[in-house]
């Protein structure tokens, strides 16, 4: 299987293969492609064999989903693959040599050296880097990842320690059925059962339940943890976080304190993140008002308040987000890497903005 070489997409309209185009995420990619008129001359559908033959509306077409295999890529330039790692591991690179850039947003790639990591906003540049597979970062990076960036272009990153608060939604749609289901159980005095998630959601939260490693921290943590530094370009950079599924159906929150090499005035950071590329400031201190889950639902932007000084340490502060985890979290910050492939002068620009003044010792 030969390699391809880096490279731009087509100034053309593309033909584009969703996988894994019932999903979720997958729905979602269907909408932002008609909404944000993303140049589709060809949608191809893929899923899994028992979704096959069934029928999708899109830009008021009906499109029939196919099954995944090596013809259906022929003539394919651009994959945005939202079905799970092992469907990624065995179908991207049949279609990264059959000529498209597959835009994967499972974790099968994340951490492969020779596979670009991407957050338009945060690292354009490394789009460009790619050997016809891009990898999408986890939700919960992507999110922190947009506030950190400001902020360490002006001063050395040390230290990130966050705690998420994760909605249903990172579990797929399955999960926020059952949160709607078993909520409904507890309210008419019912005992809830589980069967998507490993405890009932309804009115309870829990520890993230992605495996636990021999380190105490689970995988969803270490994600966090490896996923930014390689994002940021700062490999030393120290990285603790604590994952917890909340019973919010869609939208992830985190709280982050980020410890620079130097202090950092609020009002610095405040006016560097008012401006920032895919961040909205929602805080008013005089009415307790700051960002919730329901304010970003649906929404592009991830909101960002309550930003503070760290009492503890004078060189950190403190903020809270909430971010859309089904679309910026994932299908928006791929199809935002398509457009960057469209578009490499609008990359370079973007990437003197978004360069880290480096970690602090």
């Amino acid at each position: 299987m030969t390699t391809p070489a880096p490279r731009s997409l087509p100034q053309r309209s593309l033909k584009v293969a969703v996988l894994g185009a019932t999903g979720a995420v997958g729905q979602e990619l269907l909408a932002l492609l008609a909404e944000r008129r993303f140049p589709v001359a060809e949608l191809v559908l893929l899923a899994s064999p028992r979704s096959a033959g069934q029928s999708l509306e899109w830009n008021g077409r009906a499109h029939t989903i196919q099954p995944v295999s090596a013809e259906a890529f022929e003539g394919v330039d651009v994959v945005l693959a939202s079905a799970g790692g092992s469907v990624s591991k065995q179908w991207a690179p049949v279609a990264a040599a059959a000529g498209a850039v597959v835009i994967d947003n499972s974790s099968a790639f994340r951490m492969d050296e020779a596979v670009p990591l991407v957050v338009p906003e945060v690292n354009p540049q490394a789009a460009f880097d790619h050997r016809g597979i891009i990898a999408n970062p986890n939700c919960t990076t992507i999110l922190m990842t947009l506030a950190l960036a400001p902020l360490a272009a002006r001063r050395p990153l040390r230290r990130v320690v966050v705690s998420t608060y994760q909605s249903a939604s990172g579990a797929g749609a399955r999960a926020m059925e059952e949160l709607r289901n078993l909520s409904q159980t507890v309210l008419d005095g019912g005992t809830p059962a589980s069967s998507v998630l490993p405890h009932s959601l309804a009115f309870n939260l829990f520890l993230h339940n992605s495996p636990l490693q021999e380190n105490g921290y689970c995988e969803e943590e270490l994600k966090m943890l490896h996923e930014t530094r390689k994002i940021m370009g700062l490999p030393e950079l120290r990285v603790s976080a604590t994952c917890v599924r909340v019973p919010v159906l869609r939208a992830h929150s985190e709280a982050i304190n980020i410890e620079f090499a130097e202090p950092f005035p609020v009002e610095e950071a405040r006016a560097l993140l008012a401006k920032a590329p895919g961040v909205e400031l929602l805080e008013d201190f005089s009415a307790n008002r700051f960002p919730m889950p329901t304010d970003v639902t649906g929404r592009d932007a991830v909101a960002v308040g309550r930003i503070r000084q760290d009492l503890s340490e004078p060189n950190a502060l403190e903020l809270w987000l909430c971010g859309d985890q089904i679309r910026k979290g994932a299908a928006l910050n791929a199809i935002q890497i398509a457009e960057l492939l469209l578009d490499p002068a609008r990359a370079e620009q973007a990437a003197a903005a978004a360069a880290p003044a480096g970690a602090g010792a």
